[in-house]
């Protein structure tokens, strides 16, 4: 609600400028029923994404454990996308593949899967809504305002996370405003930030290419875990960070025997 509502004052400047330079012919970024349809599947995907993933925590699982299952939406998606009719290259799969590998190095470090109960279910069912998140978002990023898109998915998946906290959790108003500061890092960093940058970016990106860079955030996480929170930075976790980057590499080359067949027709 608080990314929702922060990202209002945008919306409202937004639509008053494409109606300002909008010309004939233009695509109607602001039509209500695509905007509603847009936010209310990107809301319901993004809200059971997070919910899934915050109940995996409760049956006392690592987190790096529950990161590790959570980013597998990187492999995922590409997957999807074949039903999709969205062909990911060579060079793509590789790169996903050491991001995999980068990032169990990052993550795992000492867990393992022996066991798979409840919460491995409810963090893999989580990486399932956000790779679908990803896919709905590459969809309506080209057809709705991508300001208006993030704000409305904010707002449908506040509203629906509300409704269900006063259903099944024990609300203590006292303990949310103790909460005050991480609940608006959360609100105007995570969501209005983060999420909104997400939907900017999916404009100009492949949905393999966003989920395989999104999942950097564990690379980040092990970085400013180091500058921020004194962690300290093992031979593994530098390893797994060092193979992340190359797989963003990776996906970024063209490994196609057409090019090499070109490059040596010119030579």
């Amino acid at each position: 609600m608080i990314g929702g509502l922060v990202l209002l004052p945008a919306v409202i400047f937004s639509y008053k400028k494409f109606n300002k330079n909008r010309a004939d012919g233009d695509i109607n970024l602001f039509d209500f029923k695509e905007a509603l349809k847009g936010s209310l599947a990107c809301g319901t995907a993004l809200f059971l994404g997070t919910t899934l993933q915050q109940h995996a925590f409760t049956y006392d699982l690592e987190a790096g454990k529950v990161a590790f299952i959570t980013s597998l939406y990187m492999i995922l998606v590409p997957i999807l996308g074949i039903f999709l009719h969205r062909k990911a290259h060579l060079n793509l799969w590789i790169g996903v593949a050491l991001g995999i590998i980068g990032l169990y190095l990052i993550c795992m470090n000492g867990s393992d899967f022996s066991g798979i109960g409840v919460g491995e279910i409810c963090a893999l069912s989580c990486a399932v809504c956000f790779a679908f998140h990803i896919l709905i978002v590459d969809y309506y990023c080209t057809r709705v305002n991508n300001i208006l898109l993030s704000c409305g998915q904010f707002l449908f998946a506040g509203i629906i996370s509300m409704v269900c906290m006063f259903i099944f959790e024990d609300v203590n108003v006292n303990d949310v405003f103790d909460m005050a500061v991480p609940l608006l890092y959360a609100g105007i960093g995570s969501c209005g930030l983060g999420f909104t940058f997400q939907v900017f970016g999916q404009k100009t990106t492949e949905p393999a290419l966003a989920a395989l860079l999104m999942c950097f955030e564990s690379v980040f996480a092990a970085i400013f875990g180091w500058l921020i929170l004194k962690d300290h930075l093992t031979a593994r976790v530098l390893t797994g960070c060092a193979i992340m980057f190359a797989g963003v590499i990776a996906s970024q080359l063209d490994f196609s025997p057409k090019n090499k067949k070109e490059v040596n027709d010119n030579d």
